[in-house]
């Protein structure tokens, strides 16, 4: 390992925390974690080697407030931050704030981070490197007629997004112009509260797609990989819920064209670190970027398990200055992975969050099963928080084996004191068109509505 990464900041909570501790100990290197004061009992907090309190438990107040971090690792003596995933890892500002302090952030640069963050610049960025995009305005929309001529030219039916958006937030799809006009309000409204930022942009609305991930590393020496793709078309209100590698509609050649597209589309921001482009996947095969995320994901899991590599490491081997050290042609896929995130919540009321005192907890074990979390029978989940409270990773040596074994850890998982999502993940695996592969974003709405 490079010896110019001693201490590590690990600006973040839960399992990703964990995570990356786990990668750091692994490197030799040292561990700080930071925590909110509701969080004083959080496994991240006991497993680091020191730990700093950053504030109360509000997240504005703790795991968001950039002084008080910055303060922690000055006092802590690191001289890196890792921004896990969520929270700050993608604030250009907060980069630009490590980079001042001569504090090495764990990703790319702030640049990149803007430039990739605000999804209209994104998009213009990916469209002028040759990356197939979706039909829509070149950038934020300025007023109701300049919406509605792009409307008529795209065709409806067409989807409003936040250009600095994200999880769905300042998303509205519209069939017609009475669609358009009460959405383009609407969503406006939603992005300035949520994001800060108003402006929206305009794309043709693609039916029944399928969400299609590619995960990238790239080194400081011009160096761009990646490690296949994720199916990520399981989801709930534009949130993620199951995620498998490799994808079961997407051929060698498909993937390797989205591979290539990828790279090309990372190389024109001269992206370095761990970087993840998305994508839409039509029924007849076409393929759209959708955005890119400058940070490692949630599911990161599932490629790691599928290609034998450890991706957080690689992140702190990549900003300590190291080359990837092999190239495209290296890197293989022997198997397939299913990642299912395990939420604290009720499905038959609504997916109401459940928080409070884990009372017994039994996880599951044995070959290809692979337990991400932060919790332990004792631990009381905040209300505070996002409700996952852990993933579970299965690798099969095929998709069918995969699933079969997910569904038998599932079926060991013991957690007693909360309402969790665990049936709801049964049913999902045990559905024949999921065991088919024919499902898109929709899967789980359509579900829902034939019941």
């Amino acid at each position: 390992m490079n010896n110019m990464v001693h201490k590590i900041l690990i600006a973040n909570r839960g399992e990703i925390a964990i995570r990356i501790i786990r990668a750091c100990r692994e490197l030799g290197i040292q561990t700080v974690a930071i925590y909110s004061e509701a969080d004083r009992e959080s496994l991240h907090v006991i497993s680091a080697d020191q730990a700093i309190c950053v504030g109360p438990a509000q997240s504005s107040r703790s795991y968001l407030d950039i002084p008080n971090i910055i303060s922690a690792a000055v006092l802590s003596g690191a001289d890196a931050i890792h921004p896990g995933y969520g929270y700050l890892s993608e604030r250009p500002e907060f980069a630009e704030i490590c980079e001042s302090h001569g504090i090495l952030f764990i990703g790319p640069n702030s640049g990149q981070i803007e430039r990739m963050g605000d999804k209209a610049k994104a998009k213009e960025t990916m469209k002028a490197a040759g990356v197939p995009v979706v039909p829509g305005s070149d950038g934020p929309v300025s007023s109701k007629d300049e919406l509605l001529r792009l409307a008529h030219e795209i065709g409806y039916p067409v989807i409003i997004k936040a250009s600095a958006g994200g999880g769905g937030k300042g998303m509205r799809v519209a069939r017609d112009e009475a669609q358009l006009l009460k959405g383009y309000t609407l969503a406006r409204t939603e992005a300035g509260a949520a994001f800060g930022n108003d402006q929206v942009y305009v794309e043709k609305f693609i039916e029944r797609p399928r969400h299609i991930e590619v995960q990238l590393l790239g080194d400081h020496h011009g160096h761009v990989v990646h490690f296949g793709e994720r199916e990520c078309s399981l989801q709930r209100r534009h949130q993620k819920v199951l995620e498998e590698a490799p994808s079961p509609v997407v051929s060698e050649e498909l993937r390797q064209e989205m591979g290539l597209v990828a790279i090309k589309g990372a190389q024109a921001v001269g992206y370095r670190n761990a970087g993840t482009i998305e994508f839409l996947l039509d029924e007849s095969q076409k393929f759209y970027f959708m955005e890119m995320n400058t940070r490692i994901q949630v599911e990161h899991p599932v490629t790691e398990m599928v290609y034998g590599i450890d991706l957080v490491k690689e992140q702190i081997r990549i900003a300590a200055g190291a080359e990837l050290g092999y190239e495209q042609e290296d890197i293989l896929p022997y198997s397939h992975a299913i990642e299912c995130r395990l939420n604290a919540e009720d499905p038959d009321k609504g997916f109401l969050p459940s928080p409070g005192l884990i009372r017994k907890l039994h996880i599951p074990g044995g070959h290809g099963i692979r337990w991400d979390s932060h919790v332990y029978a004792g631990y009381t989940i905040s209300p505070y928080y996002d409700s996952m409270f852990g993933k579970l990773i299965c690798w099969g040596s095929d998709r069918d084996e995969a699933i079969d074994r997910m569904i038998g850890a599932l079926s060991e998982i013991v957690v007693e004191g909360i309402q969790t999502n665990i049936n709801f993940q049964q049913r999902l695996l045990n559905d024949s068109r999921f065991r088919k592969g024919d499902f898109s974003t929709k899967f789980i709405e359509e579900m829902f509505a034939s019941e």
